[in-house]
């Protein structure tokens, strides 16, 4: 026990070391902020350890270090006077209020080596942070309205992300809720996805409807709006057209097939008997037995419905603001309707159970043309559905 502990209170001096090499280390680079959150980290844990005595030294110093150089730069920031230095003016005071109020908990540090209390200078930032937070606002503002005016879809998403920095700043600055509604709708793109039927069959109006169900593709996305039906309160972008240029419908089908069956199958049992017409019995007494296989046959009447269609098409992607086209895609499919049933004559026991689930199926009408299209739908979006997912329009 005595060794675990030895070990253990080994173990914190090491880490204890380390830790002042870090803060030194850091200290010496230049890196202040690094220096005080390793110092402040200890400190925290028992600032009256004579092991973080050293930490006490180094705090001190960082903190005075760090500070001159961080009023050093907002002096030259303020000196320079471009609005575009608001907002490193506003984290060094904000910086500064942060590290001062880690270290405010830990006073009085009191330094037994030379007998005195570490000197920490502290100041009331309350006002600096203030001027320089709304001086920071207003820049942003400026800059958002400016983007804004370039009247551009690039522009106006910068835009958005200025404001949305300036919301989050300060929370209702002015109009800007109105203009983060503003550049948002103005930096959308607008998609219209309609169908073109080239081909002489009607389109269902259920497989229109279920194409352009584009809540079940998942596309739109904070700047892309897909619509299905053009509101002409939009202006839009883009197009896909989804262009349906041959549809192949095959004629109903009916095919029979006679498959005879043969085959021996086990029809009971005799007993074996000798040359005196007496049982023969094995080695534990019982009659042996002598399977008897009789031979059967039967005839399986196969039926096999089947209709198909075939559709060829492509997408086109249009930019209907310099009304070009973007790309296009093949989407082909193919849907097959088959229905399979049989009837059966002769010996049972000849069927497998693949020929028994036959047996149960019947006969069901055809689907019509109009029924083979909406059937197809699934396959359809399964085949436009990677189109679209993996071609962004910006």
């Amino acid at each position: 026990m005595k060794q675990k502990l030895l070990l253990l209170a080994g173990i914190l001096v090491l880490a204890s070391c380390s830790s002042v090499k870090r803060s030194q280390r850091a200290l010496n680079q230049g890196d202040y902020n690094e220096a005080i959150a390793i110092a402040v980290g200890k400190l925290q844990k028992d600032k009256t350890k004579k092991g973080n005595q050293e930490h006490i030294l180094i705090l001190e110093t960082a903190y005075k270090k760090m500070t001159e150089a961080e009023k050093k730069r907002i002096a030259f920031l303020k000196k320079d006077g471009n609005p575009a230095n608001n907002r490193e003016i506003y984290r060094i005071y904000s910086r500064l209020d942060r590290i001062q109020n880690s270290i405010l908990p830990l006073l009085p540090l009191y330094i037994g080596e030379n007998g005195r209390e570490a000197r920490f200078r502290i100041t009331d930032y309350s006002a600096e942070l203030l001027d320089s937070k709304n001086a920071f606002a207003e820049t942003l503002y400026q800059e958002g309205q400016f983007l804004m005016q370039q009247n551009d879809k690039l522009s106006f998403r910068r835009a958005h992300s200025v404001l949305s920095e300036l919301q989050n700043l300060s929370p209702n600055y002015k109009d800007t809720r109105d203009l983060l509604e503003e550049s948002h709708f103005m930096g959308t793109d607008f998609v219209l996805v309609e169908l073109h039927n080239q081909t002489p069959f009607v389109i269902p109006r259920r497989l229109e409807t279920e194409l352009l169900d584009f809540d079940t593709y998942g596309l739109d996305d904070f700047w892309t709006e897909y619509h299905a039906f053009r509101n002409r309160e939009y202006k839009y972008d883009f197009a896909v057209n989804l262009n349906f240029r041959e549809i192949f419908i095959s004629p109903e089908r009916v095919l029979e097939r006679e498959i005879p069956l043969e085959a021996e199958v086990l029809d009971g049992y005799t007993y074996k008997k000798d040359r005196k017409g007496e049982f023969v019995l094995d080695s534990l007494g019982n009659k042996i037995k002598i399977e008897n296989y009789v031979k059967v046959r039967g005839t399986l009447y196969k039926t096999i419905q089947t209709k198909s269609l075939a559709l060829e098409g492509k997408v086109d992607y249009l930019d209907l603001e310099r009304n070009r086209l973007m790309n296009s895609y093949p989407l082909e499919t193919e849907f097959v309707f088959e229905n399979v049933f049989a009837r059966f004559k002769g010996d049972e026991r000849l069927l497998t159970n693949e020929d028994k689930v036959l047996l149960r199926n019947h006969f069901v009408p055809f689907p019509s043309n109009e029924q083979m299209l909406v059937d197809a739908s699934e396959d359809i979006k399964g085949r436009l559905y990677p189109i679209l997912k993996r071609n962004k329009l910006r």
